[in-house]
């Protein structure tokens, strides 16, 4: 069962559909949705006492077997609202960690997931394990008798996050290696950005021709895919990266813990933001991943705007020009729309790109099409 909380804020989903599409793509099935509006939530239960009893009963008579709220709820709101309705109750935040954990393929990828989902899970141990809280002595006992079992718990985990971490400063080292190695053949380097299900690895596939997965769903795409593409003698051969895409209320914890493979982005001479322009909220999503690039410091990064999926506006809906301008909090941005499944506006994409190329000053001028690049994985 779906639950939102309205706040006032812009960005409430009524209709809770983002909710629903990720709770499937992590493999549920929405059997009812619920919204309620509040000032604030509330401290103990979130939703207020009556509210929670609404949604019991509500669950009860859809057959559900667990809540999800649309929000990030505190440990002890979670803990509350499990004993109030006797399901289990999760989060927005949860639901990402474990979509991304599912999707991950790379190394690198799985560490990162790793690291995010201890760090959520040590504020999570009074909830999970309060039936463990007891005296543990004996023989094997690591801390000896008078240590519980929650502060063993508590040790492991940090002692796994620790761990993970310096997996991942190893892992960084690497990337950084090749991006020097790039840096010193003086390659162009762009990167694909915007929000999740955009079209971002389909128009990756269509202008290098790559077989990165793409999917019409959510986060089809979690690991930093990178390739050359020629552009003819002009500019050369020009380095191309998949990025994972951005959402509303990205847990914290996933942008510190993709800090290695969003440097890709904060690294790039260009970024191409990729927007979904058959959503009727692309300028809420566009909103929002201007909002993760200034978090991680790529929001002075020259864009150009891409809106994606023509193939699926309506004729009335049709630019009239395959190439124009959009302001973004005060500045022009050059936009080009494409559809990167038929094809449509790929030309003029990548006369944009050839543009931008000579206008930064980057290029190759290799008159043959550079060796295919690929990060290593592991």
């Amino acid at each position: 069962m779906l639950v939102g909380v309205d706040f006032g804020a812009p960005h409430f989903d009524g209709e809770l559909e983002e909710l629903g599409l990720l709770a499937e793509t992590a493999g549920l099935r929405p059997v009812a949705r619920l919204t309620c509006k509040r000032k604030a939530p509330d401290a103990a239960l979130f939703v207020g006492s009556g509210k929670a009893e609404e949604i019991r009963l509500l669950a009860q008579t859809y057959g559900a077997r667990e809540i999800l709220f649309d929000q990030a709820l505190s440990p002890a709101q979670q803990r509350n609202l499990e004993r109030a309705l006797e399901l289990p109750v999760n989060d927005r935040t949860l639901l990402i960690l474990e979509i991304f954990a599912q999707r991950a393929r790379s190394h690198e990828g799985k560490l990162q997931i790793e690291l995010a989902r201890l760090q959520y899970l040590s504020t999570r141990l009074v909830r999970r394990w309060s039936h463990l809280e007891r005296q543990r002595g004996g023989i094997g006992a690591r801390g000896g008798p008078g240590e519980t079992q929650i502060e063993l718990d508590r040790r492991m985990i940090n002692d796994a996050i620790k761990r993970t971490k310096e997996r991942l400063v190893k892992v960084k080292k690497q990337r950084n290696t090749q991006r020097r190695q790039r840096e010193r053949r003086e390659v162009f380097s762009v990167s694909l950005v915007g929000y999740t299900n955009a079209g971002k690895s389909t128009l990756f596939n269509a202008l290098v021709k790559a077989r990165a997965y793409a999917a019409d769903q959510l986060f089809a795409t979690l690991d930093t895919t990178t390739r050359q593409m020629y552009l003819g003698e002009e500019v050369g051969s020009i380095s191309l990266s998949d990025t994972v895409g951005f959402i509303r209320d990205l847990p914290h914890g996933l942008v510190d813990a993709f800090q290695a493979t969003l440097q890709e982005a904060v690294e790039a001479d260009l970024l191409l933001h990729v927007v979904d322009a058959s959503n009727p909220n692309f300028p809420e999503q566009i909103d929002q991943v201007q909002r993760v690039l200034a978090e991680i410091g790529a929001d002075e990064i020259p864009q150009v705007l891409v809106f994606n999926k023509l193939d699926a506006i309506a004729p009335e809906q049709m630019p009239v020009r395959m190439r124009d301008e959009y302001e973004i909090d005060g500045r022009r941005l050059p936009r080009v729309f494409v559809s990167a499944r038929d094809g449509a506006g790929l030309q003029v994409l990548r006369d944009e790109l050839v543009s931008s190329a000579l206008a930064l000053g980057k290029h190759t001028m290799s008159p043959e099409p550079a060796a295919e690049f690929q990060p290593d994985e592991h």
